[in-house]
């Protein structure tokens, strides 16, 4: 089983910022959902905890998350992983919403992952993300694995794992406060109150 989540709150989203491979605090209910998180997964795997490797981004965020949920869950290493961090935004990255806007206005889309995934400006590709996650979740399918990522390369490995198409895994929730089960062909949502 995989249980996948994103990194806790940041400053950058508390601002709508989109951060891609740029870095910014967890705010204060970043650090609360990432102990939510770790206390749930402590809940999830139990005595099998010496049996589960934590993987993480090597983004700040990801790598914060990934320390908070360690102590929660009583792991001691985390092993990062490039293939978990955040998809390039390229110039949008720093930027909100209303600035890509006024810059790109035939660019955006109906979200940030649409309008990602239709080419920004020194972004990285929907191609070469994809095959990214594939392969990310091509090492670890079948293994007991706590992954700490991001909003889109978390929809993307959800989507490939649950064999969606570029539409649907585009539109799939992102929330900071859950757990994603990978398991059995299926992706359960697992919330964090």
């Amino acid at each position: 089983m995989i249980l996948l989540v994103r990194h806790g709150q940041t400053l950058f989203n508390a601002e709508g910022r989109l951060q891609g491979t740029l870095d910014s605090p967890l705010s204060e209910d970043g650090t609360r959902h990432a102990q939510s998180q770790g206390a749930v997964i402590r809940s999830l795997v139990g005595e099998e905890v010496d049996r589960y490797l934590l993987v993480s981004s090597p983004l700040g965020r990801a790598k914060a998350t990934a320390g908070l949920i360690c102590r929660e869950v009583g792991i001691d290493e985390v092993v990062l992983d490039e293939r978990l961090a955040e998809v390039s935004f390229g110039d949008w990255e720093g930027l909100t919403r209303a600035e890509v806007e006024t810059h790109w206005p035939d660019k955006w889309q109906s979200s940030v992952r649409c309008s990602w995934a239709q080419g920004c400006p020194g972004g990285e590709s929907y191609a070469d993300a994809i095959a990214r996650a594939a392969d990310w979740l091509n090492s670890y399918r079948n293994e007991p694995v706590i992954a700490v990522s991001h909003g889109v390369m978390g929809s993307l490995i959800r989507g490939v794992y649950a064999g969606l198409t570029k539409d649907q895994l585009l539109r799939l929730p992102v929330p900071h406060d859950t757990i994603f089960a990978l398991r059995n062909g299926c992706v359960d949502l697992i919330a964090c109150a």
